[in-house]
């Protein structure tokens, strides 16, 4: 395994990261529990989770990810080699479950720590970050930006105030944001600037049929030393190649029809280009997509996910692979023809 540290702070953690949206919906308890123990067996130390998890987000599974979570470190005892993210839900009607009034405030930030501590049958959680942001932007695959009058107002530094309570508290011990605009980033540094807690990473989907983050993002992350945690990086399996001949079955896609991001007929098409050079140079087309992430400069830890210890285990093992230039080259071919086909 290969290690890095998330910036600006003192945590060491593995470059590839367990994501654990599936637990609880279409992983048992015990199957979890056996990810987490063969991806620490490989030296994976971070941990990715949030409370409104399983997705698909259900009133009789939310929370059900971070419960297995924490019976695992009750049965093990080894949460102190466990570097652990979780997230709390933004306001959403996929989510009203969750609480009777969503978003960032001090009662929800309090409510939802409290709980995934809870939950999670522990004392601290290591990186805290927002699921996505309360405003109307553009994130979950809406292409481009339309202005809305919206009721929301610039709250920043009130978010930042909340989720320093709970640092001092002891309950978290640093921020991050996820599905976040560069200019949701960097306002939150430019409050942070105030003696506020510091953003050290951004977890937005990125993938070789998304990379639309390398536009505007990627130039903050390396000035302002954020880290990126990529979700999504086999773009929900269909950069595995599974789904070229058509959508196989027992899949989170035929399960789940509604999460068409990545089926589109630019992303096959695309999918199919990028499949043809990783024949061409003898490695597995999961393969190609992750190394393609783990050698980005501004990738901090790629959070991987799986609902089989095979599929864990290609996952994991793409650390291992090294992409060429001539590799990276025709890549790059294959973006400049079809780019972000599924953003």
């Amino acid at each position: 395994m290969k290690y890095t540290r998330l910036p600006n702070t003192d945590l060491k953690v593995s470059k590839i990261c367990l994501g654990t949206m599936t637990w609880g919906e279409q992983n048992t308890e015990a199957e979890g529990h056996e990810q987490i123990e063969y991806a620490l067996e490989q030296g994976v130390n971070f941990m990715d989770a949030a409370e409104m998890y399983p997705v698909p987000a259900k009133p009789e599974t939310q929370g059900r990810t971070e419960e297995i979570i924490g019976s695992w470190f009750k049965k093990s005892g080894r949460r102190k080699e466990v570097v652990l993210a979780s997230k709390i839900a933004g306001p959403a009607e996929m989510v009203s479950h969750i609480r009777p009034k969503l978003g960032y405030h001090k009662e929800a930030v309090e409510d939802a720590v409290n709980k995934s501590l809870q939950r999670l049958q522990t004392d601290h959680i290591d990186l805290y970050q927002l699921h996505w942001p309360e405003r109307q932007t553009n994130f979950f695959g809406k292409k481009g930006y339309t202005h809305e009058d919206e009721e929301w107002e610039d709250n920043f530094r009130e978010v930042l105030e909340n989720l320093d309570k709970m640092i001092k508290a002891g309950k978290i011990g640093y921020i991050g944001l996820s599905n976040e605009t560069p200019f949701g980033l960097m306002r939150c540094l430019e409050e942070s600037r105030n003696g506020l807690p510091r953003v050290v990473s951004v977890q937005n989907p990125y993938n070789l049929l998304n990379r639309k983050d390398e536009i505007g993002l990627t130039e903050i992350l390396h000035r302002e030393n954020v880290g990126l945690l990529p979700y999504s990086p086999l773009g929900m399996g269909v950069l595995s190649g599974k789904h070229l001949g058509g959508i196989k079955e027992n899949t989170r896609l035929s399960l789940f029809p509604q999460y068409k991001r990545y089926t589109g007929e630019g992303a096959v098409k695309a999918t199919g280009a990028y499949n043809d050079i990783a024949k061409k140079h003898n490695i597995g087309l999961t393969h190609l997509a992750l190394a393609f992430i783990n050698q980005q400069p501004f990738v901090t830890s790629n959070i991987i996910g799986a609902t089989t210890i095979d599929q864990l285990s290609e996952n994991i093992d793409s650390i291992n692979v090294n992409l060429s230039e001539e590799i990276l080259q025709e890549i790059e071919e294959v973006h400049k023809a079809i780019s972000n086909p599924a953003p």
